[in-house]
């Protein structure tokens, strides 16, 4: 933040001399034409002297008009190279008002409307937090300088989450599902915290969320996840087993939450064994449970490689061609890596219910940005809307100003 200040006092000094200028000008003037008065006294004086000794006779009548023609000549040189333009009287306290009252009211006027929040928050948001309670620290700040941002607003319930703070995280999600619209995904995020709010008590409120969620895309994690749990906790678990046979087969292979989610099926068919409950037969291989992966090319245009620096970031990431805005997938490189190879897939996702393969028709697009925000940059590139499931490797050449 101070090297915004530097820059804003440099701005301010230049503004000052702009304003001060007509006054020193005007002094400078003021001081010409003080000599000039001067120079002219001297003259009529000099005038006066010849005018006394040609009366007295010392000086001839032909000497009298040398002395006067020199005393013209002296006058003359003096005075040689100034204005004789007579200027206005320059209102002496009007540029000194100036200069006074515009740092103030530019001043007053940016720390009303001004955006030094917005400033010192981008920064902070571009290095990595040490610890939980600073990126809550962050996200609360966020959701105060922005209210009306859904990502915000879900980010910061998350976060609540991992601090067990889930009557906090409940209103967090209820804002972001007021914000963002009734997606699968946040309503299963606010079911949860729900649950956990009401001491892991089931209740119709969190029936009717989970099944809003489920109905809109069967596969939400959250909300299957979370079911699993409430079955498995109220004795029901070939109920769990069923809902968390269902996440696992959504989920890619490579998702560390397939193991925890394996041990509490087998835990759950354990209990249903002992109890001599028949076992629920194992789900067909589905295409879901493999993801959809995308393979990407990105390059940086000849035109660009003598304005970029190696360390401007670079984000690529896929959009659905009709859907949520939020990205599907991202990943994140700078300058220096470029040109590079990468697979955008459903592990990439920024939220679980988020999915390429959730989405028939996705378009790509590589921003560099040297601010490192990756919902704004200098330059870009965009795709045609393609498959989610196509194979072929896919180009990007950024050369592009954004937009």
């Amino acid at each position: 933040m101070m090297d915004f200040w530097i820059v804003a006092s440099l701005l301010l000094l230049a503004a000052l001399a702009v304003l001060l200028l007509p006054l020193l000008r005007g002094r400078k003037a003021q001081t010409e034409e003080d000599r000039t008065a001067l120079n002219v006294a001297l003259y009529q004086e000099r005038l006066a002297e010849l005018q006394a000794q040609q009366t007295a006779g010392v000086l001839s009548a032909e000497q009298l008009t040398q002395g006067q023609a020199e005393a013209a000549r002296e006058l003359l040189a003096d005075t040689d190279g100034c204005e004789t333009e007579r200027r206005a009287p320059l209102v002496k306290w009007l540029p000194l008002a100036a200069a006074v009252m515009v740092p103030l009211l530019g001043l007053g006027l940016y720390l009303h409307w001004g955006a030094s929040e917005q400033v010192e928050l981008t920064r902070q948001f571009a290095q990595a937090p040490r610890s939980v309670e600073e990126m809550t620290a962050r996200l609360e700040q966020a959701v105060e300088l922005q209210p009306d941002s859904a990502e915000a607003w879900y980010f910061l319930g998350r976060t609540y989450m991992a601090q067990t703070r889930p009557q906090d995280a409940a209103t967090a999600f209820e804002k972001a599902v007021s914000l963002a619209g009734r997606q699968p995904e946040l309503l299963g995020q606010w079911a949860q915290a729900l649950y956990f709010v009401a001491d892991k008590k089931w209740s119709a409120q969190l029936q009717t969320l989970t099944d809003e969620a489920l109905k809109a895309d069967p596969q939400e994690a959250t909300s299957l996840g979370l079911l699993g749990i409430a079955a498995f906790e109220a004795g029901r678990f070939k109920d769990a087993v069923l809902y968390w046979r269902r996440l696992v087969a959504a989920l890619p292979a490579d998702d560390p939450s397939r193991a925890p989610l394996e041990g509490g099926i087998a835990r759950a068919l354990e209990q249903m064994t002992a109890a001599g409950e028949s076992l629920p037969a194992e789900p067909a291989v589905t295409a879901a449970a493999t993801g959809a992966t995308l393979k990407v090319r990105v390059s940086l245009g000849d035109e660009l490689k003598g304005k970029v620096l190696p360390g401007d970031s670079v984000f690529i990431f896929a959009k659905a061609s009709e859907g949520p805005p939020m990205p599907l997938a991202v990943k994140r490189l700078t300058v220096a890596d470029l040109p590079a190879e990468i697979s955008l897939s459903d592990s990439d996702a920024m939220m679980p219910q988020l999915k390429l393969s959730n989405f028939p028709q996705v378009q790509l697009q590589a921003r560099i940005s040297r601010a490192g925000n990756a919902k704004a940059g200098e330059w870009t590139v965009r795709s045609q809307p393609l498959s989610s499931s196509s194979s072929e490797l896919q180009l990007l050449v950024i050369n592009s100003a954004d937009q």
